[in-house]
Order: structure tokens, then sequence, then C-alpha cells
């Protein structure tokens, strides 16, 4: 259900929205509406991985921990190295 609100903003920020909308072919309504929208989505992620892992993702998981400091090319190389000797 849509419900009207009105806001006090300085003028030259409505024009430049109101140019941008039409560029966009969308009401400034909309723009305005989808950008609170990821705040308040933003919000109610804190405390909670950023980013949502999905189920099978997560079934995939090994539990293996890499160290952070890792140097991986140099892993990688030994590995090349072992493989092709």
């Amino acid at each position: 259900m849509d419900t009207k609100l009105t806001l006090k903003l300085d003028k030259y920020v409505i024009e430049q929205a109101k140019v941008y909308a039409a560029a966009q072919n969308r009401s400034l309504s909309r723009i305005i509406e989808a950008y609170l929208k990821t705040l308040v989505n933003h919000e109610q992620l804190k405390g909670e991985d950023e980013i949502q892992i999905s189920p099978f993702i997560k079934s995939m998981e090994t539990g293996t921990k890499i160290p952070v400091d890792l140097d991986y090319k140099s892993e990688f190389l030994s590995h090349l190295e072992d493989k092709h000797d």
C-alpha cells in the first residue's frame, strides 16, 4: 500500500533528481523508495553475514582454515614443481 510522504529538500537537489529520474525512465518517488529500501535492508543485515550464502554452498564447507597471510602464488608454484618432478 502506497502512502504519501512530504519532504523538504533543497530546490537544486530536487531539480537534479528529477532530471536523473527522467533519464532513468523512473519516477522520483520510486527512486527514493528504492534507496530507502536499501537503507532499511542494510540495517536489518547488521549483525548477520554481509553476504548471504546458500545452504548448498554451506554444505560444501570442508572446515579447512586458510591462513590470512598465505602466499598462494608460492604454494601453487611449489605444487607445480612437485607435480612435474
